[in-house]
């Protein structure tokens, strides 16, 4: 009960920032049908801003709070600029041609941004300093951190944000009709491309958020780091119905649990022949399993809010 308790912990902290990488997914497609694979790099750029912040302010005298506060509202905004060139220069000429083009050229645009961040970075893995003095509490024989508290908190108010944003605001209206019917959501005023720019400005946003969770969880960063969590975002974004906001949230936190709990049990299943390290194996045979029996996702695509 102890390991079930302390995976199921480290499972909501994984979930949390698979939630928040997925909802970048979720409102791109959920709009203009295009899967950015871009996405998991913009995650990664905003770690690494976040870090260069950071060292930059540490022998600033100023507060460690502040100084991770700074970090992040700089990665948010480099990030959401990010998002912007991205949708404005390698996918808005794209938006008519086969839909294989576009993917292509997120595939493209991918490695461009992680040779970009091997150039400025370097190849070898950095330290994240550690700006939180970690506090560790129990309950129930499992141990869990003020950051994780921290973390799940966070994504909690973001998530929450973005619900009222698309549901409560004048550019949540505008996303919903773009993502119902872009054609008729031009016709009665909405600009269609200040509304897709919107998405990815906002899930770029998010990335940057999750970017900087991992780097303060981990306490290391790297220029691939994107690659494997992109993949497990999508993962995730599939597993609960691609398009669909909810569905992105659960199948964040579902597959979260779903890896942390393998991570613990996969010795005893396997009678100790693979270890933990083996707990990436977890996300690609529930995208497998999912894409098999139902390929709309648990929630499946609800296409009047889909974005």
């Amino acid at each position: 009960m102890d390991t079930l308790l302390q995976q199921l912990i480290n499972g909501l902290t994984l979930g949390a920032v698979y939630a928040l990488v997925a909802l970048g997914y979720t409102m791109v497609y959920g709009i203009i049908g295009l899967i950015n694979f871009a996405h998991g790099e913009v995650v990664m750029i905003g770690t690494m801003v976040a870090f260069t912040v950071i060292v930059s302010l540490a022998s600033s005298g100023m507060s460690p709070l502040l100084i991770l506060g700074v970090g992040l509202l700089v990665s948010v905004v480099v990030c959401m600029v990010l998002g912007w060139a991205l949708e404005r220069v390698a996918y808005r000429p794209l938006r008519h041609a086969p839909r294989l083009t576009p993917l292509i050229t997120a595939i493209g645009m991918s490695i461009v941004l992680q040779n970009v961040a091997m150039i400025i970075w370097g190849r070898n893995y950095i330290t994240f300093p550690p700006m939180i003095n970690k506090q560790i509490y129990e309950i129930g024989g499992a141990s869990f951190t003020n950051v994780q508290v921290a973390i799940v908190s966070l994504a909690a108010l973001v998530m929450l944000g973005l619900i009222y944003l698309v549901h409560r605001t004048r550019i949540g209206m505008a996303m919903r009709a773009t993502a119902q019917n872009p054609h008729v959501a031009s016709l009665m005023g909405v600009d269609i491309n200040r509304v897709i720019a919107m998405a990815f400005i906002i899930g770029s946003a998010l990335g940057a958020v999750a970017g900087c969770m991992v780097g303060s969880y981990y306490e290391i960063a790297h220029y691939q780091m994107g690659f494997m969590l992109g993949l497990k975002a999508f993962t995730a974004a599939v597993l609960g119905g691609i398009g669909n906001l909810a569905g992105a949230m659960a199948g964040g936190l579902l597959l979260g649990l779903i890896e942390a709990l393998g991570a613990g049990y996969i010795g005893d299943l396997t009678g100790d022949f693979l270890g933990s390290h083996y707990q990436d194996i977890f996300a690609f045979i529930v995208l497998i399993i999912v894409l098999m029996f139902r390929p709309s996702g648990l929630f499946g695509e609800r296409t009047g809010d889909r974005a």
